[in-house]
This record gives structure tokens, sequence and C-alpha cells, in this order.
């Protein structure tokens, strides 16, 4: 990337510009290549929250490029998998049954997981109005973000294949809030929904970075990424103001999937490891100095997982 094409890049990720459909259109012209058309042949990636969204898209993504996907699922995904075909004629889509938010599903579902996986993506997510709390007794976006998603990397990493990538999908939100250890249920103050979703996404991202060390020199590479502002089922529902207001320059879910896929398969990401991406190019992870965590914290946050997990 030229120091022009750089400046410009930096402009529109500050201005919040890039997160739209038009940072998409624009950014498109300077960035990496994609993958080979045949990079994930062989394959076999596993995609939570895959019925709708940025999870499904994903996972046409993925597809695309001849991975057999898993959807990790509530409910019924046959509708999401016939879906998928559809985009994907010939796809080799395998629907699991798996509530990300409890961990007596998460721990179930990896224990039953047959073969090696080569991509981990943890897409899952909620937003509910109200604090809600699981059938577990943690508070719901904590256990399908953070909780869930952690005790899934570990349970499926003897399975890990060779190389496997293991991707969280973050939020550009997360750039306001700061690291919160001392609330990690939320039971503290007014529950805001959109803070709330913001303090999870930040932890996922800190996350990352500690997955990423934890695996250092297994050959399997970690990252975590946002996808911009997309007009999805999700949005839809828990931001319908915010949709409302900008669903002309929101991005379509494969957009906002884009960095996703091409983190999965793509050669320069294997380079990396523990890194931040939008758009694919590797981003700051704090603009702000008031929401920069201490190594305490960090280390608070992967103990207490551990522990609200039982590993």
């Amino acid at each position: 990337m030229s120091t022009v094409t750089r400046a410009a890049d930096t402009v529109l990720d500050r201005t919040l510009l890039g997160y739209s459909s038009i940072g998409h259109f624009l950014r498109r012209r300077w960035w990496p290549e994609d993958p080979a058309p045949d990079a994930l042949t062989g394959k076999v990636a596993v995609v939570t929250g895959a019925k709708a969204g940025l999870g499904k898209a994903t996972a046409i993504g993925l597809a695309k490029l001849g991975a057999t996907v898993r959807i990790a699922v509530r409910g019924d995904g046959d509708a999401a998998r016939a879906e998928i075909e559809r985009a994907v004629p010939g796809a080799r889509i395998v629907v699991d049954q798996c509530d990300v938010s409890l961990i007596s599903s998460v721990r179930d579902y990896a224990k039953d997981l047959d073969g090696e996986v080569d991509v981990l993506v943890h897409n899952a997510g909620v937003m509910p109005a109200e604090r809600t709390e699981t059938a577990e007794g943690n508070e719901v976006m904590l256990a399908t973000h953070v909780l869930g998603p952690h005790l899934l990397t570990a349970s499926l990493r003897p399975k890990f294949a060779d190389g496997a990538r293991v991707i969280w999908v973050s939020s550009g939100g997360m750039y306001g809030q700061p690291l919160r250890t001392d609330d990690l249920q939320y039971l503290q103050g007014d529950y805001k929904p959109a803070a709330g979703y913001a303090r999870t996404k930040r932890m996922q991202v800190v996350l990352a970075e500690l997955w990423a060390d934890e695996l250092d020199g297994s050959g399997i590479t970690v990252h975590s990424a946002h996808p911009g502002w997309a007009d999805t089922p999700g949005v839809a529902t828990s931001l319908p103001t915010f949709q409302k207001l900008t669903r002309p320059i929101l991005r379509d879910p494969e957009q906002g999937a884009d960095t996703f896929v091409w983190l999965a398969a793509a050669e320069e990401p294997a380079r990396y490891n523990g890194t931040f991406w939008h758009d694919r190019v590797q981003r700051p992870t704090h603009y702000l100095c008031k929401t920069r965590e201490t190594v305490a914290q960090r280390r608070e946050l992967w103990q207490a997982c551990g522990r609200l997990t039982g590993l």
C-alpha cells in the first residue's frame, strides 16, 4: 500500500466512513488480492450462528472457496443450509446443533465433533433489549460472545489441523469501551444493550490476542476483525433506529463478511497472529487512551473465562 493510499485508508477509518458501503467500495481498489478459488478445498470450517446475516454470508464465502462448512446453530438449520446450497451449488454443508451461550452445549458439541477443523469462526451474537441470563446463570452476551467461544476454542484445540485459523467476529463498537473485568456479568449500573454488546466485543479482541499467545508456535493463528456497518437481521432487530437512518450506506452481509473469509483463506494473514482487522488491513485496537487495559486486567479476563467455563 502506497503512502497516499495508506493516508486515504486512515482517513476513512478515523471518520467512520470506512465502516460504510462507501468505504468498502473505495478500499476494494487497493486491498490485498483475493484468496485462490480453491484455497479451502479439502478443508473443514466451523461457523457459529450461521443461520442468517454475517454468519450465513461467511459460510457462503467459505463454501465458494471449497470448504466443507459446518454451521453450528440453535434450532432448525435446514433452511440456512438450503440457502447456502442455492448460493453455492455443490457446496458441502453440515448442520450442527450447538447453543454457544450454554457451556454444557459447547462442551458436548466439541466432544462429539468428528475429524479435524481447519477454520473456526466465532460469529454467533446477540443483543437483548433487557439484561438476560442463560439457564446456567451467565449474562447472555457474555456467554455468547466470550465464554462459549473461549470454551469452544479450548475444546477444539486437539482437533485443530496444522495451520488452522481461529477468527473472532468483533465490532467497531468495541472502540468506545474499556475492558471491564470488574463487572463481567453486567450487574452494575443501568443496563444499556449497545454498551454491553461493545464490552463483550472488547473482550473478544483481547481474548484473540491472548489465544494467539497461548497457541504461539503451534502453527495455529488467531485473529479478530470487525465487519463495519452491515445490514443484517440482528441490526434490524437490536438497532432499528440506527438501521433506518444509515440503511442507504450500510454494507450488505457479503461485504461485511469479506474480511472474515479472507482471513480464513488468504496467505497473508498466516504471517501474523493475534491481530485485529477490518477490510483486509490490520487496525489499531485502541483509539482512546481511556480504553487501554492493563496486563493485570488481561490476566483477570483469561482467568475468569477459565473459571466460568470450568477449564
